[in-house]
């Protein structure tokens, strides 16, 4: 499925700060905690209408915001 979606190392951040009820500023993020990957892919499941699901072996790749931005956006092209 293709979903026009730019979601970029910031745009993870964005939805990170919310997870942690602050400002994207205040976020201070690298590393991904696998209860926040499972919020972050939740929040871009609503948000684009999509259905995501990562093999495990890509979830296991999804440990910094970087990583997780880049694996995101191949699903999302995919």
């Amino acid at each position: 499925m293709t979903v026009a979606v730019s979601l970029d190392r910031q745009g993870v951040i964005e939805i990170l700060a919310e997870y942690h009820q602050r400002t994207a500023d205040e976020e201070d993020a690298d590393a991904i905690a696998s209860l926040e990957l499972a919020w972050l892919i939740h929040q871009v499941e609503q948000r684009y209408g999509v259905e995501l699901d990562p093999p495990d072996d890509t979830l296991l790749q999804m440990s910094t915001v970087d990583k997780v931005a880049h694996l995101l956006r191949q699903s999302l092209d995919g």
